[in-house]
This record gives C-alpha cells, sequence and structure tokens, in this order.
C-alpha cells in the first residue's frame, strides 16, 4: 500500500556521494524534500534535479533539506552531482532498501531492466511526518514540484 499523508516516513540510511552516512532521522527538527530519481545522467532526471538546484534558495528560505535519492552506485552519483553542479544531497540505494520502503521501485523498467526508482517526490515534516506524497509509474513525467513547494509553504 502506497504511503499516505499523515504517516511516519519511513526511517532509512544511506551513504552520499562523500561516503557520509546519512540517516532521515538527521533532520528532525527541519522538513526534508526527498526525491526518487531512475538515473543519474539520464535526460529527464538531469532536467529535474537541475531544476531543483536552480531553485535551492526557495527550499533553503523554506529551512527544507533537499535529497536526491537513486538505485546509482555512489561513485556515479557524485560524477553527475559535480558535472550538474547540484546544491542538494545525492544518496545512494544501491541495496534498494529505500526505494522498497518508499514504494518507489520498479520491477521492470524499460522492459528488462529490474529495481530502479521510480520517479516520486515526497515532503516530511519536521517531525518526521509525511505532508506530500507523489509516486510516478511514468518515468518520463516529472513531480509536481509547485505542489512540492505549496505543502513546504504550508508547514
Amino acid at each position: 500500500m502506497p504511503l499516505q499523508i499523515g504517516q511516519p516516513a519511513p526511517e532509512f540510511q544511506s551513504h552520499d556521494t562523500e561516503k557520509n552516512l546519512v540517516n532521515l532521522s538527521d533532520f528532525r527538527g527541519r522538513s526534508v524534500v526527498l526525491l526518487f530519481f531512475p538515473a543519474a545522467f539520464t535526460s529527464i532526471c538531469t532536467a529535474e534535479l537541475c531544476s531543483v538546484r536552480d531553485e535551492i534558495s526557495l527550499f533553503n528560505n523554506l529551512n527544507a533539506e533537499v535529497i536526491g535519492i537513486s538505485v546509482d552506485m555512489p561513485f556515479s552519483l557524485k560524477k553527475f552531482k559535480e558535472e550538474q553542479h547540484l546544491n542538494f544531497s545525492l544518496l545512494s540505494d544501491f541495496n534498494k532498501t529505500i526505494s522498497t520502503s518508499y514504494h518507489c521501485l520498479y520491477e521492470n523498467f524499460a522492459g528488462w531492466m529490474h529495481g530502479v526508482s521510480k520517479r516520486g517526490a515526497f515532503v516530511i515534516d519536521k517531525d518526521g511526518i509525511i505532508q506530500y506524497a507523489e509516486v510516478l509509474e511514468n518515468a518520463g513525467e516529472l513531480p509536481n514540484l509547485a505542489e512540492v513547494k505549496k505543502s513546504l509553504e504550508n508547514l
């Protein structure tokens, strides 16, 4: 069953591009925007994350931490982050535990790849409660970032 607004966000632990261990609970007291994306270096994912990069001050002004998550290896994500000048954290969900717990994992992607993150967006409030949840079945679609921002503004 998909995660719902008002539910506690599933705790997770993963490594960022600098090999730091990151837990969702590290951000208690701040809002968090989780952006799941299928793969680094693809056109739609690059466009999505670069649009967030270009508006990071809006998220910062709302005291929100933005975190991108994909099943890519940390080394690939580091190169992607550097090349795109991304100014927020990227986490590797190589073992697919986060994507699974957030119901953001394709069993089959593009007909033959297994275990790729779906595109999704979650807003988690300072107490760890989900305030916005969107999981897209079509990887060609983008999450509604206007609704993500609106959700943050209402916190």
